[in-house]
């Protein structure tokens, strides 16, 4: 890995994540090619195997700049309302809350007097998309910038109009005071609604998190009575005047290619366009029931595809079967000291693999898109974290100008990294184009598990030498196409050698809530915790003598402590289990108590402590609830999580067959949230997943002696 590629990894390791390639490109017909051409000629490049562009990959967006002047991020209307725009986008994280704080703290405005626009590519700056936690670190501070350089223009405003000196004039509750004659002029006064064209500049001070007096409290969820009232409406509820409703037909394998196709009995429907574009086969009819009655009476073969490898042999296939190294994307290893010769020296020695399955992200609000033509330009609503990527992709698929491309994310239902691509906003647009009408795409719950993306499977092997004090003293990990977040240990080991192998793989994957950080954590502190015992030393004491992070240190430390790890011994068929990390500038630590049914080998988290510290704390409660919801979304792919497939079929593609936790799963949850106010404040979606399933694992070692080595660890029960 290149030095600018090992820099942009650290800030951004997404970038280096395997990510689904976008999933349709339509040719162009003739009249549309020749239109896009004009006169001359033309020679076209064919690129074997060429590689989409990731989820927040290198391409075009990565030479887009951030607009300078004040008004394309804020505006301030005559009666003062405030209306701030940003690219990022709501997917359930509470963010649209804490961007607000953040600018109502620099603005000095009152939070009811501001509004966010979010995630519409015609109204909203260019934003690479909603990933990684970067919103809280990156938005969170560039709008906490616009406000404070809007501040300093309308305190430079009112100086120029009462012909004073600024630094009598003081900014607060949504209007500028002059103290010393009691004057004061509201911001809409001052702006008269007029844009703010000044440059955002990095002159404008910001308040410090000791200061803050509307970030760092838990203000309520901006809007959230429309949520729990069902006042909100998400794309799916969404009705336009003559709408229709379209379905796809699917193949009936993953890597299935068509091979005849007989589509009279749905042509023959009242209502109903049938649309053909390759192997894309949908219709656009009346009503969801007429759309699903016209898909069904289409007989379609299929071309089987070539033999693919199936769930139960995935991870011998990824071994044997590795990818062509791209840059930055695997294939370097990062090398500290000598790791054979302290190998070759080492009092003990340890080698053990880990494994994880594919799992899918199963968000509440499966993927939906409405699509309007006008013209030459397409209007989109759709549930994804991405907006101008999926512009892109729409822009790509139908050969026109991104210019002609409006892209509008509505809030929505949970994306957890799975709603990155744009496949549904694509196939509501061409069945609109072709329908003259514009129409809505709803999938159901089993395309959602069949035809998105998956959280990668992985091999993860990890070798380690000790000291004879229990001082690790050489370290190497190799990661096999499950990702490289979070890849390098937080351990102080003087020889390392670390590596992520890309490989070839039978599934669409991409990512999923912590990346590759999920699996690469569970088997670094599971390794971490069979080093403890093979060094006869407390897993809490083993982790602090050879950690030197302060951050971790302390999250580890403070988790024992609630814990009360080492205070007591376990009850009786109940096991304690320590584990900790850092990503995305998050430090976690986790301590789970487990119980094993004697009888039925049934495992039950029983009790789980998680301490999470990112810096300065912008909303407690919302901060608390990420931390909660990471913690029992990780439950599931800690135990019982996994996708069932063979030769394309995916075999458990319903809620019935695929086990997510439900409440009898959930054990005694307890927070505690570190506030560093001397910190920048870093994200929390992510981070918070990483401790639960290492910690787990290493508990039920405690209380049943076996050691689980491959995610999920019991789908049903230990087996005896």
């Amino acid at each position: 890995m290149s030095e600018n590629n090992l820099i942009e990894f650290l800030i951004e390791p997404e970038r280096y994540e395997l990510n689904a390639a976008p999933a349709y490109s339509f040719a162009m017909d003739r009249r549309q090619f020749f239109k896009s051409l004009g006169g001359g000629l033309v020679v076209l490049f064919l690129f074997k195997d060429a590689k989409a562009q990731e989820s927040g990959g290198p391409g075009r967006q990565q030479n887009q700049q951030r607009p300078q002047e004040i008004g394309a991020w804020l505006h301030i209307a005559e009666d003062g309302s405030v209306t701030a725009y940003t690219g990022k986008v709501e997917v359930g994280q509470n963010i649209r809350t804490s961007l607000t704080q953040a600018v109502a703290e620099e603005l000095r405005a009152p939070v009811a007097s501001i509004k966010l626009v979010m995630g519409d590519t015609d109204l909203t700056p260019f934003d690479m998309g909603t990933f990684g936690s970067r919103t809280t670190p990156d938005m969170n501070l560039q709008l906490r910038k616009v406000a404070a350089a809007a501040r300093e223009v309308l305190i430079d405003l009112a100086a120029e109009q009462w012909k004073t000196d600024r630094s009598a004039l003081t900014a607060s509750e949504g209007k500028i005071t002059n103290a010393a004659t009691k004057q004061s002029l509201t911001y809409g006064q001052l702006t008269k609604g007029q844009k703010l064209m000044k440059a955002v500049s990095g002159n404008a001070p910001l308040a410090s998190a000791e200061r803050w007096k509307v970030a760092g409290k838990s203000i309520p969820k901006v809007d959230g009575r429309a949520f729990v009232t069902g006042k909100h409406k998400y794309t799916s509820d969404m009705k336009l005047p003559g709408m229709l409703y379209g379905k796809i037909l699917r193949p009936n394998a993953v890597g299935a290619r068509l091979a005849s196709v007989d589509t009279r009995g749905a042509e023959s429907i009242a209502g109903v366009t049938v649309v053909r574009d390759g192997d894309f086969i949908g219709v656009a009819a009346p009503s969801p029931e007429a759309a699903t009655s016209a898909i069904a009476a289409i007989k379609a073969e299929w071309k089987a595809p070539e033999p693919q490898p199936s769930s139960k042999d995935i991870f011998d296939y990824l071994k044997k079967h590795p990818a062509e190294s791209q840059e930055g994307r695997g294939g370097n290893a990062t090398v500290t000291g000598n790791v054979d010769e302290a190998m070759a020296a080492a009092d003990k020695k340890l080698e053990q693999t880990y494994t994880v399955h594919y799992i899918a992200h199963v968000p509440l609000e499966p993927r939906a898109a409405v699509a309007e033509w006008r013209g030459e330009s397409v209007t989109v609503w759709t549930g994804t974290q991405r907006p101008f990527g999926v512009r892109s992709e729409l822009a790509r698929a139908f050969h026109i100008p991104e210019e002609r491309v409006r892209v509008i994310m509505p809030d929505t239902g949970s994306g957890y990294g799975g709603k990155h691509t744009g496949e549904t906003a694509i196939e509501a647009a061409r069945l609109a184009r072709a329908a003259g009408k514009p129409v809505k795409v709803v999938w159901t719950r089993q395309e959602e598990f069949t035809w998105a993306y998956f959280r990668p499977a992985g091999v993860i092997e990890v070798k380690a030498a000790l000291a004879k004090d229990g001082t690790v003293t050489a370290w190497e990990f190799h990661n096999y196409n499950s990702g490289p977040a979070a890849i390098r240990t937080p351990y102080n080991v003087a020889n390392q050698k670390i590596e992520f192998h890309q490989t070839l793989y039978p599934l669409r994957q991409g990512s999923y809530r912590g990346l590759a950080a999920t699996a690469n954590n569970f088997a670094r502190e599971s390794f971490m915790d069979e080093l403890a015992h093979a060094a006869k030393m407390d897993p809490l004491e083993f982790r602090l003598k050879n950690m030197k992070d302060a951050r971790l240190k302390a999250v580890l430390e403070a988790a024992a402590e609630k814990f009360g790890w080492g205070k007591s011994k376990p009850a009786e068929g109940h096991g304690f289990g320590i584990a900790c990390g850092f990503e995305k500038g998050g430090y976690v630590a986790t301590c789970a108590e487990v119980a094993v049914d004697r009888a039925s080998r049934a495992v039950k988290i029983v009790r789980a402590v998680n301490v999470f510290e990112c810096g300065a704390i912008v909303n407690p409660d919302h901060l608390r609830s990420q931390i909660e919801g990471a913690l029992v979304m990780g439950i599931g792919g800690a135990l019982f999580e996994s996708i069932q497939f063979e030769n394309g079929r995916i075999l458990n593609a319903s809620l019935s067959e695929y086990r997510v936790p439900r409440f009898s799963d959930l054990p005694a949850i307890e927070v505690v949230m570190i506030d560093r106010k001397d910190l920048p404040s870093a994200g929390a979606g992510e981070t918070p997943i990483i401790g639960i399933a290492p910690a787990v694992g290493n508990a039920i070692f405690d209380i049943a002696g076996v050691r689980l080595r491959t995610l999920p660890m019991a789908p049903i029960g230990l087996k005896s």
